[in-house]
């Protein structure tokens, strides 16, 4: 019996993309820092565990970008979490900084493993890193204008997150492209999934 194994990256992308609006609502400044519990709550369950069980669904189908990614950033989840759950406050704002650099490093490089994947997914690793990379500089400058700015790059990243996401399934279940996700060639079929396309890649 043929069974077809599930696309993870729906699921990863999802909670991905939840949990950045939810911090980055907080970083623009919609909301203060009471608000901050909801996301400790969301930032666990979904955007750490649902995301990392993605990663581990990956792996099986041989697909080492997907399962690198979704694990990281669900590990990325949990350690802030814990972060502001029992060491915030004790840290340096500049350590916090290189934190934030640092999964902006590690993001500028997964961007470039992008380059030969569907136009979305170059899209939320190019609006990633650079959100990382601001939110760094604003831990490093303590200017409140920078750690806005990130905040909003952080809800650009999460919309085209969950756009991706909302194409993985809907373009699945209907067996045809309902929301294109872009090609880097002609000749690339527009209905290849996130998966494949970094398969083929």
């Amino acid at each position: 019996m043929n069974i077809k194994a599930p696309n993870p990256a729906a699921l990863g992308l999802a909670g991905f993309a939840l949990t950045t609006w939810l911090l980055s609502m907080i970083n623009a400044g919609w909301f203060s820092g009471d608000s901050m519990g909801m996301v400790l709550a969301v930032a666990f369950a979904y955007g750490g565990t649902a995301q990392a069980l993605a990663g581990l669904m990956e792996i099986p189908r041989g697909n080492t970008f997907g399962a690198t990614a979704f694990l990281s950033y669900g590990a990325f989840w949990w350690s802030l979490a814990l972060f502001v759950l029992f060491l915030h406050g004790t840290v340096p704002a500049a350590f916090v900084g290189w934190y934030l650099f640092l999964w902006g490093v590690f993001t500028l490089y997964m961007w470039v493993a992008t380059w030969r994947a569907p136009r979305a997914l170059q899209l939320v690793f190019l609006s990633l890193w650079v959100t990382f990379f601001v939110l760094a500089a604003s831990e490093w400058t303590g200017l409140v204008w920078l750690h806005h700015a990130g905040g909003y790059l952080g809800l650009l990243t999460a919309l085209l997150a969950f756009y991706l996401s909302a194409a993985e399934i809907i373009n699945e279940t209907h067996g045809r492209t309902v929301l294109p996700v872009g090609t880097v060639a002609q000749e690339i079929d527009v209905t290849v999934t996130v998966t494949e396309g970094l398969r083929s890649a």
